[in-house]
């Protein structure tokens, strides 16, 4: 997708500053005039002309566009630091919420020294592609430990698969593993009606299955899941945190294995 880039008095001041120290291509008397009057402008000690500054500024970046291109990645490269700082915050103080709880499935090795934690949802098409990537993780890395967080973010219909994928968790966890992969690799979307069948299919009790999605700690989980996500400026699925970084989108089982190979090495 091409950055959508906006000059708006943020854009003014920005191109306004650049122009005023220094930041000016082509014709050096020229350049040299111009960030003299802005220079001056943006100290106070002359009245700014908007007319004359606008004008100075719209030909500067008519002639150098990509002026707005840098300032644009610089920005990201800004807010993606920041985001990096603060999500170490979140992960540190959350840990047992977000490597622990009780109500996440865990595929490969339960007591692996390395987690990786992925928010799904199981009407997300990138979710269902990256299934096979989690497989082929835990194949390859025997310490490696795949924790599954329920992120229902894409409906009612995801809501209450996941109510049914919990309480199905909660009573049978060593098949749990089966019914993610059923559920999530299965054909059509997730509903409770197909969470429940699976769910069956694999031995569940259900008048058992259909109290236990009563139990009201698996909603309090959920909107606790998604809070968390909040906090770590997650807001699509698949998600993941590795060590102490957060993965955002379906980048492949390479792009992953180097995390947790860089997360071990932090160990």
């Amino acid at each position: 997708m091409k950055k959508a880039i906006l000059l708006g008095t943020t854009g003014v001041a920005v191109a306004l500053a650049m122009l005023a120290f220094g930041f000016v291509a082509g014709n050096p008397q020229t350049a040299k005039a111009d960030t003299a009057l802005l220079a001056q402008a943006v100290s106070g000690d002359t009245k700014i002309d908007r007319a004359e500054v606008e004008g100075i500024i719209r030909d500067y970046l008519l002639k150098n566009p990509e002026v707005l291109l840098e300032v644009q990645d610089a920005l990201e490269a800004k807010q993606k630091e920041e985001q990096r700082i603060a999500s170490l915050g979140v992960i540190e103080n959350a840990k047992d919420q977000i490597f622990n709880s009780a109500f996440d499935g865990v595929v490969g090795n339960p007591n692996g020294k390395v987690t990786i934690v992925e928010f799904y949802d199981y009407n997300c098409g990138f979710c269902k592609r990256a299934i096979e990537d989690m497989r082929a993780l835990t194949k390859a890395d025997p310490d490696l430990r795949f924790v599954l967080k329920e992120f229902p973010i894409l409906g009612p219909d995801s809501q209450k698969a996941s109510v049914v994928s919990m309480a199905f968790h909660l009573m049978y966890p060593e098949k749990y593993g089966e019914f993610h992969n059923a559920l999530l690799g299965g054909q059509g979307r997730a509903t409770e009606a197909t969470a429940i069948k699976v769910a069956l299919s694999l031995g569940a009790d259900e008048a058992k299955l259909r109290e236990k999605m009563k139990d009201p700690s698996i909603a309090e989980a959920i909107s606790k899941t998604l809070d968390l996500a909040n906090k770590l400026a997650i807001t699509g699925t698949p998600s993941y945190v590795v060590g102490n970084e957060v993965v955002f989108g379906a980048l492949g089982k390479e792009v992953l294995a180097k995390k947790i190979e860089a997360a071990k090495a932090a160990l």
